[in-house]
Parts: C-alpha cells; sequence; structure tokens
C-alpha cells in the first residue's frame, strides 16, 4: 500500500532535480536502472548509489550517500526493505530534502524517522506509476 500523499509525491516529482538512485548499478536489466532513466528523460539529475560507485550516462556514482558532495533532493531507495532504514537513517544525516522508497519497499519505522527528522516519505510505489496517475506529462 502506497504511502505518501498525493500533494507530497506531486511536489517530489515536479519540484525537485537531484535524485540520488540508492541501488543504481550498470545493470541494464534491472528495474532501477529503467527507473533511472525515466527520471532522466523528465528532466532529474540522477546520481548513482552503489558499493561499485559506477558512473552510469555521464553521472559519477558514489559508493555511499555520504560521499556525495553536493545537496540531494531525493533519495530513491531500491534495495530490499530489510536494507532500507540505515540507507534511509543516511539520507537523514546526510539533510536530504525527502525519501522514496520503491514498490516493494517498506520500513514504517524508517519512515517514521524520516518524517520526524523533517524529510518528505513516498514509500511502496514508484514515479513511473504516480507520474500518470497524477497527469503529470513525463515521457514514457
Amino acid at each position: 500500500m502506497r504511502y505518501g500523499d498525493d500533494a507530497t509525491i506531486r511536489h517530489l516529482l515536479a519540484d525537485t532535480e537531484t535524485w540520488a538512485v540508492v541501488g543504481l548499478s550498470a545493470n541494464t536489466g534491472r528495474t532501477a536502472y529503467s527507473i533511472a532513466e525515466y527520471l532522466r528523460r523528465n528532466g532529474k539529475r540522477v546520481v548513482p548509489v552503489h558499493p561499485s560507485a559506477p558512473t552510469i550516462a555521464g553521472e559519477r556514482g558514489y559508493a555511499r550517500l555520504s560521499d556525495i558532495p553536493f545537496p540531494v533532493d531525493v533519495v530513491d531507495v531500491f534495495v530490499r526493505s530489510e536494507l532500507a532504514g540505515p540507507v534511509v537513517d543516511e539520507a537523514v544525516k546526510i539533510g536530504a530534502g525527502s525519501v522514496w522508497l520503491q514498490l516493494g519497499v517498506r520500513d514504517e519505522a524508517a519512515a517514521a524517522r524520516a518524517e520526524q527528522a523533517g524529510l518528505a516519505v513516498v514509500m511502496d510505489t514508484c514515479p513511473a506509476m504516480e507520474a500518470p496517475r497524477l497527469g503529470l506529462t513525463w515521457q514514457r
């Protein structure tokens, strides 16, 4: 079940620029890769965050969120639910504006911690589902 109201989702999709995609590797067969491409096609700067720190579509990757030397608007989480909590905590620590836990990724306690720290939270959904649902004119 999706977590996050329509106003928050619309804001993250329409009013943010830099998305750090945690779990984004150079594997083009992974969902994280296709959603990162979708975000890029629709004007987002996508920063890969993966232990191998790959460069993808010309954007340098980082092993951890804390390695990124510039502000991040959205931390997009593509890891298993049991690994999401530490990622959310690191997003809070770096001062990210929000966290988006992808479809199938749920951690209620981590979401509560992020909200308590002032971050917007969306959980268990995907930008490629939400943009059309909200009537945003994004390219598929």
